[in-house]
């Protein structure tokens, strides 16, 4: 039988490689891609998470509340945003900007909570991969000069890069 190609997609993620193929088939079912400009939100605080973003192209600034110009993160390709999805009440914690346009896969929120209820395999993973998104971020590894540097021009309307 011959491999589909969604899984060769997926492979080519990072938050995806160490899933087997049935979970990755799973995941088939429910996937959608998606695209957003720069300049536009893939969530913003206090709204209801309806999905889980993996980031295939472009970069994303995760913002905090206060005035500051600099996002406390940048999410670029091979990352994810929104775990949020996971985690009652459900809401955003986080706005999360394209810096330049974005492109990915998208998983409708609901659809994967259900998912992983009926697959405990793939919910295991998905909290694994939280867990060490979250250590990462707490460890310092975030963002890159640089990165910082091109957002802070495209907060206050200069071209990037």
């Amino acid at each position: 039988m011959e491999r589909p190609a969604i899984l060769d997609a997926f492979a080519s993620h990072d938050f995806l490689r160490r899933l087997d193929n049935r979970c990755l088939m799973d995941l088939a079912s429910g996937v959608r891609p998606f695209a957003v400009d720069a300049g536009g939100y893939l969530t913003r605080k206090g709204e209801h998470a309806r999905a889980l973003y993996l980031i295939q192209t472009g970069s994303v600034a995760v913002e905090s509340d206060n005035d500051s110009p600099a996002p406390f993160e940048m999410i670029g390709a091979g990352g994810v945003v929104g775990w949020s999805w996971l985690v009652p009440p459900h809401r955003w914690q986080y706005s999360c900007r394209a810096v330049e346009p974005v492109q990915g896969l998208m998983f409708d929120a609901e659809w994967l909570r259900d998912r992983c209820e009926k697959n405990h395999e793939l919910g295991f993973h998905l909290l694994k991969e939280m867990i060490a998104s979250i250590a990462r971020q707490l460890s310092g590894e975030r963002h890159e000069e640089k990165e910082v540097e091109e957002y802070a021009a495209f907060a206050v309307g200069e071209p990037v890069g």
